[in-house]
């Protein structure tokens, strides 16, 4: 039987990873002195969206050449890689778009935020389960006074392997008092549905703009349900956990 939710953060319910592309392509316009924001750093970023911050920035560094570019940026006895500076100056843009509490009401994702309120109303645990870290997380969860429909918050300070390890799911399900076959998670990007399925959880995946064409690419298809229209979310939600909840009584489980 289903007896919790667990929710990705970062483009699930917060359009949050256009933003975050946005900041790196900021990010290596300051770094070159471009004229405008670079968008070959925002696709470099979504072939990594949901990954941790250091494998993200490595990509968008190896992907436009930018370690001469950020090594210049580096004193003499700084101990810091150039994957370090890139994300700083990302984290920094990135904070500056989110001050404002209404630019996040802006990103939501409304029919996901909707979908997390129902189901806490409905006596279901709910989770979070996001490689942003805390203060980020609970930034955009007071924005959007979500902070009482969660029973359990784990961000990236809570495991020691980020997505796809399925760690995260596997602490979310022990934290709840379920078993991890009895959560439903919902994920956006390939990285987020891969550890979902590692942790022996089910799994529905949200094809937004910014991952839809990365969740068609990888190999997870066959083991996850994709949306791609926002407004099919709370009835694809239901009708997946009716099926495994049916399944569940047969098979005794």
């Amino acid at each position: 039987m289903i007896q919790a939710i667990v929710f990705d953060l970062d483009g699930t319910l917060v359009k949050s990873e256009e933003l975050k592309g946005l900041s790196y392509a900021i990010a290596v316009q300051q770094l070159r002195g471009l004229a405008e924001p670079d968008p070959r750093a925002i696709e470099a970023y979504k072939d990594v969206v949901g990954a941790a911050r250091e494998e993200a920035s490595r990509h968008v560094i190896a992907k436009l050449d930018l370690e001469p570019d950020l090594a210049g940026k580096l004193s003499a006895g700084d101990s810091r890689e150039p994957w370090h500076l890139l994300t700083e100056m990302r984290t920094s843009i990135y904070e500056n778009m989110v001050a404002d509490p209404q630019v996040i009401r802006d990103n939501q994702w409304p029919h996901t935020v909707a979908l997390l309120r129902s189901a806490r109303e409905a006596y279901c645990y709910t989770a979070l389960a996001t490689m942003s870290q805390h203060r980020e997380a609970a930034h955009v969860l007071k924005a959007l006074d979500l902070v009482n429909s969660l029973d359990v918050v784990l961000a990236r300070e809570d495991v020691l392997n980020p997505k796809p390890d399925p760690e995260i799911y596997l602490l979310a399900a022990e934290r709840l008092g379920v078993l991890p076959s009895e959560c439903l998670a919902l994920e956006d990007s390939a990285n987020g549905v891969r550890a979902a399925i590692a942790a022996g959880t089910n799994v529905v995946a949200l094809a937004t703009p910014f991952t839809s064409v990365g969740l068609h690419e990888a190999d997870i298809i066959d083991d996850c349900f994709i949306v791609h229209s926002p407004e099919e979310l709370l009835d694809v939600v239901k009708h997946r956990t009716e099926e495994h909840n049916r399944t569940a009584r047969g098979t005794g489980a």
